[in-house]
């Protein structure tokens, strides 16, 4: 088993011929995944920052940051943040009831999960709770996924801070061409931010992009 780091506690490893991404955790399978030693393999078809990162683009998220987490449904990608910012927290906002409660089975587990009942689109509702974060990441399938991602940043993001976002193209217009949503949202994007890189994230998720974005 051939094991390579690409940013802390996240990792590549190959075996039996496959590659898979993984993050090395002391706990225990959180939504089936399976678990190789100390590693947890971060499957791309369930999470859309595993797909980024198997796609070869890397976001160097910090051992100690705070992250603001919107969209966190049952906790699938939440449980690998966590095991990433080990020294940090992870704010982590999901509106829905019955995914939520899932979700908070994780959030006793990981001390560095604070879970927060909460609709993203009202970001005044949670801001005596979540502090200056270093970090905003958001995957949320809403018509004003945008706005809910500027307004969170601009309550909680740090100068210099970084975000990330998933766009889902027919969640914004289901009748559009997704090239031209995504064009739009690129250029949204860029009145407020500066945009560090965006890609596909095909074949795993079918007309969703990532947008890397930095705080002007």
């Amino acid at each position: 088993m051939k094991v390579r780091e690409v940013i802390h506690n996240v990792y590549f490893i190959e075996k039996d011929g496959v590659r898979i991404l993984a993050t090395k955790s002391k706990y225990g399978s959180h939504y089936g995944e399976r678990k190789i030693g100390e590693y947890r393999e971060w499957i791309p078809s369930r999470s859309k920052l595993s797909a980024m990162f198997m796609k070869g683009y890397k976001v160097d998220i910090k051992p100690n940051w705070k992250v603001l987490y919107l969209g966190a449904a049952s906790g699938t990608t939440v449980s690998h943040v966590a095991d990433i910012v080990d020294r940090g927290v992870v704010y982590a906002v999901e509106y829905s009831a019955k995914p939520f409660a899932k979700f908070l089975e994780l959030a006793r587990e990981r001390r560095n999960i604070v879970p927060l009942l909460q609709d993203a689109s009202k970001p005044w509702k949670y801001s005596g709770i979540v502090e200056k974060v270093d970090f905003v990441y958001q995957d949320i399938a809403q018509k004003n996924q945008i706005e809910i991602f500027e307004d969170n940043a601009r309550f909680f993001l740090k100068e210099e801070g970084e975000g990330l976002i998933m766009v889902k193209a027919r969640s914004i217009d289901s009748t559009a061409d997704p090239e031209d949503v995504f064009k739009n949202v690129i250029r949204r994007l860029k009145e407020s931010f500066k945009v560090v890189a965006h890609d596909t994230l095909e074949p795993y998720h079918k007309d969703h992009i990532f947008v890397h974005v930095k705080k002007q």
